[in-house]
């Protein structure tokens, strides 16, 4: 995760190096933007459509961007979150997801989550979402990343680990009397 100007945050999964290449342009363009020094500046939404022309300018290009970004903030009290992936396709929500998370977490979100949620609420919230998403894919890691964005700032907590139970005695064998399983 990375901030971004004076009122966005920018996370990534994927290719590293493509995430670095794509924080040199964002670099640029908000250096491009202070160098108005008009008083204005790039808002979520200004860098969400940027960000959406990039990557979609890169798979024109038949040399895309390996990643799928979620761009969030707040200015002027507006809130703002949006999704773009790796061939640009791009939406903004009141929650977003990438990968897996697009089909494992986003029906828990459209249940569970409510204009006013509080901060708990929403990192137990999260917090179940990843540990669906875990134990789908047991080979991924159970750390994860927290950040809160208010029309204060950004706060960017530290990454933690998610208490796991792997006991469970389907998780022992789970081909176990699955027919034609392999």
């Amino acid at each position: 995760m990375k901030p971004f100007g004076k009122h966005s945050l920018l996370g990534a999964s994927g290719e590293i190096s493509d995430f670095q290449e794509i924080l040199h342009y964002l670099d640029e363009l908000i250096l491009y933007d202070n160098m108005w020094d008009d008083g204005n500046s790039l808002g979520p939404k200004e860098v969400h459509n940027y960000l959406t022309r990039v990557m979609y300018n890169r798979r024109n290009k038949f040399n895309p961007l390996w990643n799928s970004l979620v761009l969030g903030g707040v200015k002027n009290g507006n809130k703002y979150l949006g999704t773009v992936s790796m061939i640009g396709v791009n939406f903004e929500d009141n929650h977003v997801a990438t990968g897996f998370g697009n089909h494992l977490a986003r029906p828990i979100l459209r249940q569970e989550w409510h204009e006013n949620l509080s901060f708990e609420d929403g990192v137990k919230l999260l917090e179940k979402c990843m540990h669906v998403l875990l134990y789908r894919d047991r080979s991924a890691v159970n750390k994860l990343q927290i950040a809160k964005i208010t029309k204060e700032g950004v706060t960017i907590h530290q990454p933690y680990s998610l208490k796991t139970y792997w006991e469970v005695s389907a998780f022992e064998n789970p081909a176990q009397g699955a027919i034609g399983s392999w």
